[in-house]
């Protein structure tokens, strides 16, 4: 079985259908189906179950998918390793964020350009899963996310610490008629209706602001879970209700509609940093990069990437 064959293999069970997959590798169904039955011969198992309307895999075949991925990943990265032997930084750096996290990319990616103006750049925005996802894929290099990072990986990752983050009120600014540089007590937002950021599997931001409203004697009149912060944002500006952010978020939505308080009696913050697999290679455009946030987060950081 060789890696073509490995990648046939993966694109039927990615897709559940000879026919997507024959199409998602532009090539024709027959051939496929013939590189399928020499594998499965070859091997002496059966791969995936046929009895119904998508092909699902067998245990056989479960265990061939996760050996299969991590062998291309390890393929990918040796090519990457021999490639940049002799050649300068250039090419494409993907990386992925969490909405909240937004913020903080445009400081750093401005100075990387300014040295290294031939790399390019991906950015994917999701939820702690999504991301994770895609870095174990190789889809992307480094994440930027609030810690603790929520997904279950399968392999260790590394985790470079940035600069905690202060909450701060988020309200609508017809709601907050003094000024601004007062700053604003938590109780005050208890006759408010809250606004929490929360989706199915990323849940510590909201956890983190509730306790903090619990300490100080009052459970939040929650009118809204969303997964969003964007959809946070919106609603907010439309005085449907208020929140509770990491200051640096509202530094990516500078809106009329909204002030952004600092809280006067808690001292709570977001944890924030950048992800990256452990035992895999990193390409010198990511390497370079994480040293440019290191710098950007902590002047006087000398700890570098070769």
């Amino acid at each position: 079985m060789d890696l073509r064959q490995m990648r046939y293999f993966l694109a039927i069970a990615r897709e559940g259908q000879i026919t997507k997959a024959a199409k998602s590798l532009n090539m024709e169904q027959p051939p496929l189906s013939r590189q399928l039955k020499l594998i499965e011969q070859e091997l002496g198992v059966t791969l995936f179950d046929r009895s119904g309307k998508n092909l699902r895999l067998t245990p056989s075949g479960e265990l061939l998918q996760q050996r299969a991925e991590s062998l291309l990943n390890q393929y990918s990265e040796v090519l990457k390793e021999v490639r940049e032997l002799d050649e300068g930084i250039h090419g494409s750096l993907s990386i992925g964020s969490v909405v909240s996290c937004i913020s903080l990319l445009p400081k750093p990616i401005e100075l990387f350009r300014e040295q290294y103006p031939q790399v390019t750049f991906k950015i994917i925005e999701g939820d702690h899963f999504l991301l994770g996802e895609q870095l174990i894929r190789g889809a992307i290099e480094l994440i930027v996310a609030r810690l603790p990072f929520e997904a279950k990986l399968s392999e260790p990752v590394e985790i470079m610490p940035l600069p905690s983050d202060p909450y701060v009120a988020v309200v609508p600014s017809a709601a907050f008629t003094r000024d601004e540089s007062e700053g604003m007590k938590m109780r005050e937002l208890a006759g408010l209706p809250f606004l929490t950021l929360k989706t199915d599997h990323t849940i510590r931001m909201h956890k983190q602001v509730l306790e903090e409203c619990r300490r100080h004697g009052f459970e939040p009149q929650i009118i809204s879970e969303c997964s969003s912060v964007a959809i946070i944002i919106a609603l907010v500006a439309a005085g449907i209700g208020a929140t509770v952010l990491p200051e640096s978020v509202m530094r990516a939505f500078p809106i009329e509609q909204i002030s952004t308080i600092r809280l006067t009696d808690a001292n709570f913050h977001s944890d924030v940093g950048i992800v990256w697999m452990k035992e895999r290679y990193l390409t010198k455009s990511a390497r370079r990069f994480i040293n440019h946030f290191a710098s950007t987060a902590d002047p006087e950081d000398d700890g570098a990437l070769a």
